[in-house]
């Protein structure tokens, strides 16, 4: 079966030109297998050679969004990509700014979203992008990379302490250290302007993110995020994102400025 790109522009998601998986003939190597033969997504958690969970794999968001009456594609988004903190009791503790800032980024309907003009989305919206994520563990070090613009994130887990004074980075700087089988990362350096969602809830450089991975079973890997930029929120907050494993296939490329017939017609300033 073939998988969508879509390009994230408005809303929801419009479909673009479905491409064919990569290595769809090659299975994903290690995966067990239920008495029938199917692939045991609730089988437990694979170790890597120090005996942590290895949290390797291809990964999507999970689909937590109903389906529309004429059904879901298999691109459907999740409600965090429209809103981060659409689970949390009252919504997100905005300062009176950025409340004021996110109203006006609703009505316009995500127009100047970084990634509406082809720009990076930042750590929190790799995971609820619809596209495919990778995650490759090594002793050392932890590499994400994303179809998304093929683009990387590394989190260092040599011991190395955060940067005092970081360039300021879309993805910010990593460093994680296990706790338990929980792998906890540290981020810090955030450019300013970051958008967490479509609908514009912002994310400035004085924040701090703190990552906890805990990889549920073989098919499931929970994310939980802890937000603290006291800019831009009156207080910390979490909110947890649930990751799907995806079998037998490979990364495609994504470049959203490649064909890109978007812009000319936006009449931003």
């Amino acid at each position: 079966m073939g998988r969508a790109v879509i390009a994230l522009v408005f809303l929801p998601a419009t479909l673009a030109m479905p491409l064919a998986a990569q290595w769809v003939h090659y299975p994903t190597a290690g995966v067990p297998k239920t008495a029938s033969g199917a692939p045991d997504l609730n089988a437990p958690a694979p170790r890597a050679a120090n005996g942590k969970p290895d949290l390797s794999g291809i990964w999507a968001p999970e689909k937590n969004r109903p389906c529309p009456p004429q059904g879901c594609d298999d691109m459907e988004i999740p409600y965090e990509f429209l809103d981060i903190g659409w689970s949390l009791q009252g919504g997100l503790p905005y300062q009176p700014w950025a409340a004021a800032l996110v109203k006006q980024r609703k009505a316009e309907a995500g127009i100047n979203d970084p990634t509406t003009h082809c720009l990076p989305g930042g750590v929190v919206k790799m995971y609820t992008t619809p596209l495919l994520h990778k995650i490759v563990q090594t002793p050392s070090l932890i590499l994400m990379l994303t179809e998304r613009d093929a683009a990387y994130r590394q989190i260092f887990t040599d011991g190395r302490p955060l940067p005092d004074d970081p360039q300021p980075s879309w993805n910010g700087y990593s460093t994680g250290h296990w706790d338990g089988d929980t792998l906890v990362v540290a981020t810090n350096g955030f450019r300013d302007g970051l958008w967490l969602d479509r609908n514009g809830s912002p994310m400035t450089d004085a924040a701090k993110m703190t990552e906890r991975f805990h990889r549920v079973n073989f098919g499931k890997l929970e994310v939980e995020i802890t937000v603290d930029d006291p800019k831009a929120y009156t207080k910390p907050w979490t909110v947890k994102l649930n990751q799907l494993i995806v079998l037998d296939t490979e990364l495609l490329d994504y470049i959203c400025l490649e064909n890109e017939k978007d812009l000319r017609h936006f009449g931003t300033k």
